[in-house]
C-alpha cells in the first residue's frame, strides 16, 4: 500500500516540494516555484511520466505560492492524499534535537527563533500553516537543519565572547545543512561497506550555500557555519569567514551600520563579490575567457575549502572519506580537484579520470585503494525529511 509523504521545503524566495512513496521509493511528483514576490515567478511541476506542467505568474508571497502548488496537483495530478507532510525548518536552536510533530507550541518556538534565520523560519511557518489548512487531520512534521549539528561538543560550539552573550543571549555555533549531512553520511558509510558509527567523514556541501562538517562515528563534531549560515566557506553570495572587526571598521570609515554590513556580507559577498556573479558555472566561464577576477574567485573559494579539510582532519585524527555533495560538489569536477590539491601527504588524492567522468551517481573519485576515499554523493534532503517523518510517526 502506498504511503505518500509530501515534503515541503520553503526557501527565502522559492518553494521546493516532492511527493514520495516511502513504501516503494517512487517519486510520483516533484516541483519548484522560483522568484516568489518579484513578479516573474515560475512553477514547474514534474510527474514521474509525461511532460511537466508549468505556470508563470506573480506569486506575491509563499502562501499564494503554496496554494499554486496544490492547484498544480489538482490540475496535472497525481491525486494528493498524503499520510503526512514533512517540512524543512532551517533553525531549531537547541530546542529540537530531532524531528517533531507540529503543534502550536512548536510553531511558536519556530517563530521565536526567527531572528536567527529571518529569511527562512517565517516562511517555514507559512508552509506549515497552509499545509494544516489544506490537509486537516494529517500529521505535520518539522525536520530541522540544525538538529544534526546539536551533537557538537562544547569546545566546538562555544564562542570566546563575553559570558552574558553566551548565557543570556544564546550566542553559540549552531551549524546548518544537517539534513543533507545526515543523508550523505549514511550513504557514504554504505558506499564504504561500513557501519556509520565506525566511519569518520569530512562532508563538503557545496551549493549556493556551502559548509564543511566533521563527522565522527555518525555524529557532527565540528562544522563551518556558525550561529548563522554566514560563517565558514566562501559561498554564492555569502562571504564566509571575515575579521569580526570589519563591522566597526566600516562604520568608522564608510558610515555603514551593522545591518548594512550584514546585508552586504550575506547578499553581496562570496563569488558575487569577487567575480560579479554567484553562479559557479558563470564564474568558470569568465575564468576560461581570461577574467582575472573570476580566476581569483576560484582560487579563494578552493583555498578556503582546503583549509577546512586540513583543520577537520586534525580534529578527527583519522579520516575515512572526504565527501562532496550539493550542486557544485556533485557537478564541478574542477572544484573537487582544486579544493583537494596538495593534500597527498594526508592520503587525500583525486583520480583525474574518475573525477572527470560524466556520471551523476554515487561514486568514488579517488584512486582504488586510496588511504582516504574521496566520494561524490548526490544529496537527497527530501528523502531524508520523508524518512525522519515516517520514523517519527512509527
Amino acid at each position: 500500500m502506498a504511503q505518500h509523504i509530501l515534503v515541503l521545503n520553503t526557501g527565502s524566495s522559492s518553494i521546493k516540494y516532492e511527493l514520495i512513496d516511502t513504501a516503494s521509493g517512487a517519486r510520483p511528483a516533484r516541483g519548484l516555484i522560483e522568484r516568489i514576490g518579484d513578479g516573474a515567478g515560475l512553477l514547474t511541476h514534474h510527474l514521474a511520466d509525461g511532460p511537466p506542467y508549468e505556470k508563470k505568474g506573480h506569486f506575491a508571497d509563499h502562501a499564494q505560492g503554496l496554494r499554486a502548488v496544490l492547484e498544480a496537483f489538482r490540475t496535472a495530478g497525481p491525486e494528493l492524499d498524503p499520510v503526512a507532510v514533512g517540512h524543512r525548518v532551517v533553525h531549531g536552536g537547541t530546542r529540537f534535537p530531532t524531528a517533531v510533530l507540529v503543534d502550536e507550541e512548536v510553531i511558536a518556538a519556530v517563530e521565536e527563533l526567527a531572528p536567527l534565520a529571518p529569511l527562512h523560519n517565517p516562511v517555514n511557518v507559512t508552509g506549515i500553516r497552509v499545509a494544516q489548512e489544506a490537509f486537516r487531520g494529517v500529521p505535520q512534521v518539522a525536520v530541522f537543519d540544525t538538529s544534526f549539528q546539536l551533537s557538537l561538543p562544547p569546545e566546538a560550539y562555544t564562542y570566546a565572547v563575553p559570558r552574558e552573550w553566551r548565557e543570556r543571549l544564546g550566542v553559540r555555533r549552531f551549524g546548518f545543512h544537517g539534513t543533507s549531512c545526515a543523508y550523505v553520511s549514511r550513504r557514504a558509510a554504505a558506499l564504504l561497506g561500513r557501519d556509520p558509527h565506525e566511519v569518520n567523514l569530512i562532508v563538503l556541501h557545496l551549493g549556493n550555500g556551502a559548509s564543511a562538517t566533521a563527522i565522527e562515528g555518525g555524529r557532527s563534531v565540528d562544522t563551518s557555519m556558525g550561529m548563522t549560515p554566514l560563517e565558514g566557506l566562501v559561498m554564492g553570495t555569502r562571504s564566509g569567514d571575515v575579521d569580526p572587526a570589519l563591522c566597526g571598521y566600516l562604520a568608522r570609515v564608510a558610515g555603514l551600520d551593522a545591518q548594512d554590513v550584514e546585508k552586504a556580507l550575506g547578499y553581496g559577498g562570496g563569488l558575487l563579490g569577487l567575480a560579479g556573479t554567484g553562479d559557479m558555472r558563470e564564474v568558470r566561464r569568465h575564468a576560461a575567457a581570461g577574467d582575472a577576477r573570476a580566476r581569483l574567485a576560484l582560487d579563494v573559494y578552493c583555498r578556503r575549502i582546503r583549509k577546512y579539510v586540513g583543520a577537520y582532519y586534525a580534529v578527527l585524527g583519522r579520516v575515512d572519506a572526504v565527501v562532496f555533495t550539493g550542486g557544485v560538489g556533485e557537478n564541478d569536477a574542477a572544484t573537487r580537484a582544486a579544493a583537494l590539491a596538495g593534500l597527498d601527504r594526508l592520503g587525500i588524492v583525486v583520480d583525474q579520470e574518475r573525477n572527470e567522468a560524466a556520471r551523476d551517481d554515487e561514486r568514488a573519485v579517488s584512486p582504488p585503494g586510496a588511504e582516504v576515499a574521496v566520494l561524490v554523493i548526490p544529496t537527497d534532503e527530501e528523502w531524508e525529511i520523508a524518512r525522519q517523518t515516517l520514523e517519527l510517526l512509527g
